[in-house]
Formats: C-alpha cells, sequence, structure tokens
C-alpha cells in the first residue's frame, strides 16, 4: 500500500519546520508543546535540508553541553536524511528504518518540498493489521503447500525408532 493511500496519512497534521539558522531552544520548546520527536529543517523554499530529532539533542547538544539558546540547529541537525514520497510503499520504509534504525521520514514532492512527516510508529501502526493478515496468509499458504511434507516428516518420526530398534535387534 502506498503511503498517500493510508487515510490516516491524509488527516496527518502538518509537519514542524524551521530555518537551520533557528536556535535549538525554538525547536526544543515546540516540540515539547507538540509532543513531537523532531523537526524538520528547510531552506526557504520547503527543501529538506536536514532533520533534529531528541537523539541530535541529546548526543549533539547535551553531551557536549552547548547552550540551546545561542547554539543553531544547523550545528546540531543530521543533513544525511532519507526523503521519501507520497507514492512509496509503506511496508518497504517500514522495513528500511527498522534495518538503519531512524524514526523518522519527511515526505516531499516532485519538487523536493517538504509535504509531510512520517514517523516509525505511524508506519506500524498503520500497518498492524495489514502485516497480521499478511502473517497470516503466508502462514496458511506455507502449511497447504507443504503438507506432503509433513506427512513425510510424521511418518519418518514414527518409523525411525522402530528401524533403529530393528537394526540393533532390542526387539
Amino acid at each position: 500500500m502506498k503511503i498517500k493511500e493510508r487515510p490516516e496519512y491524509r488527516s496527518k497534521n502538518a509537519p514542524f519546520a524551521l530555518l537551520a539558522d533557528a536556535n535549538v531552544s525554538t525547536a526544543v520548546e515546540t516540540m515539547s508543546a507538540r509532543n513531537i520527536g523532531a523537526v524538520v529543517i528547510v531552506d526557504d523554499l520547503k527543501q529538506v535540508k536536514g532533520i533534529v530529532t531528541e537523539r541530535d539533542l541529546m548526543r549533539r547538544l547535551l553531551n557536549k553541553g552547548l547552550d540551546p539558546q545561542t547554539t543553531k540547529l544547523s550545528a546540531i541537525m543530521t543533513s544525511d536524511v532519507r526523503t521519501g514520497s507520497e507514492s512509496d510503499e509503506v511496508i518497504d520504509w517500514l522495513r528500511q528504518m527498522s534495518n538503519e534504525r531512524f524514526r523518522h521520514l519527511p515526505i516531499v514532492n516532485e519538487q523536493g518540498g517538504l509535504i509531510s512527516l512520517m514517523s516509525q510508529g505511524d508506519f506500524v501502526s498503520y500497518t498492524w493489521p495489514d502485516l497480521l493478515g499478511l502473517v497470516a496468509g503466508k502462514t496458511r499458504g506455507s502449511f497447504q503447500a507443504s503438507s506432503a511434507q509433513v506427512a513425510i516428516l510424521i511418518a519418518g518420526m514414527i518409523f525411525y525408532p522402530l528401524l533403529v530398534l530393528i537394526v540393533f535387534k532390542v526387539l
């Protein structure tokens, strides 16, 4: 399923975005007030230039003893940001985000302008019923496709001990 096909995607609030020269304190105040974990850093044309997450705040600000009142977002942002498109497959991004250990995905339009921000939690909650259905279907399919193999395995488990007893003349 494509990101844009999810009803929850259409109802998401606009992403929180700031320019790179904003102070970290501005981002922290808004992130706290909105209970969100990231701010997308954009230029004047809304092109994604970076992202600042709670992890960036901890590692690049607090750990280095920087002052949030005077430190610019550009000093602590992650600039190598993965971005997605509304037409991308949800399951593909869920897999990549999990494997590559990042939790926020800015969604951009054809010109690269920010239009939304999805979190790994969004993808999991959106796809949970779909994933359960997929697993159930695959499980059913594997048991149906290999019922002969299951029968052979059970027969082998029954006859192998008898064969061993006969060969070693224990009976």
